[in-house]
């Protein structure tokens, strides 16, 4: 997320980004986390990326949707969103697709500017037409 508005939200650009991490543990605890976050702030509009492997629902897409809460889904995670950019298909569990996923951002995929040189803008526009998290998250840049 850090990459991305580095890329398309740079300071002065006339956006503001808020980014805040809910450190995962499920898609419920991420959408319950975000909805206290919300509770005492107001954003002009409120995303949540989260991964659909774990306690993913109906239930919690409905009680984002009531809160108005736009939930970009890494589907089954985010390793895997990010290998389908690279048109290599994503196999195994959490744990592979981690390890698969770990070249690809010098083994580190909480620094943002691991990300510039595979995921370049390119690979972004590309990617938006079979990723509808990336493209959703795009258009929530602006973009």
């Amino acid at each position: 997320m850090s990459y991305v508005k580095k890329l398309y939200a740079p300071r002065g650009c006339g956006l503001s980004v808020t980014i805040k991490n809910a450190r995962g543990k499920g898609a419920q605890r991420v959408i319950e986390w975000t909805i206290r976050q919300i509770a005492n702030t107001d954003y002009d509009m409120v995303a949540a990326l989260l991964d659909t492997d774990t306690d993913w629902s109906e239930a919690i897409a409905k009680r984002a949707k009531i809160k108005k809460i736009q939930v970009l889904k890494s589907e089954p995670c985010f390793e895997a969103l990010m290998l389908r950019l690279l048109d290599i298909n994503p196999v195994g569990d959490a744990r592979a697709l981690k390890k698969q996923f770990a070249p690809f951002v010098n083994h580190d995929a909480t620094q943002c500017d691991h990300y510039k040189i595979h995921f370049t803008e390119a690979c972004l526009q590309t990617g938006r037409t079979n990723e509808a998290a990336i493209d959703a998250l795009l258009k929530l840049m602006g973009v």
